[in-house]
């Protein structure tokens, strides 16, 4: 018997790691989708919201994924935006990594000091811009 029939090929092993997240991902989306966080008591209050009253950038989430789940799209980007738009770069970005393992090249992510101030910038905006009177729209 020749040594190499007994390992497990090193494409399974590099994708391996990214099956595991997206596991991870759908576990917790599914999860997210059949208990309502309409419904009080499934899921605990934001901190910030309860003790100051503002709403930060992740209020809204657990609507937003629940509302993603089951094909709302327009519930989803009215109870957060910025968190639609991180489901489908976690997408891409994800996709990018598993074409990249199977090829056998690590994934490469080189964001700079400009690209993490201006996210840093666009989500401070969208904050202060949900906590203001004319920003109610926002507000999930």
């Amino acid at each position: 018997m020749r040594s190499g029939t007994l390992r497990p090929r090193g494409a399974v092993l590099r994708l391996a790691v990214p099956a595991g997240v997206l596991a991870a991902v759908a576990g917790a989306f599914a999860y997210v989708g059949s208990v309502d966080p309409y419904e009080p008591g499934h899921y605990p209050v934001c901190p910030l919201l309860r003790f100051t009253g503002v709403y930060c950038p992740g209020c809204g989430g657990l609507r937003s994924a629940h509302a993603f789940v089951h094909g709302d799209l327009t519930a989803a980007l009215q109870a957060n935006a910025p968190a639609v738009l991180a489901y489908l770069g976690f997408a891409v970005l994800w996709t990018v990594w598993v074409i990249r393992a199977a090829r056998g090249r690590p994934l490469r992510i080189d964001l700079g000091p400009v690209h993490l101030w201006t996210l840093g910038t666009l989500l401070l905006v969208f904050t202060v811009v949900r906590n203001l009177p004319f920003g109610g729209w926002l507000i999930p």
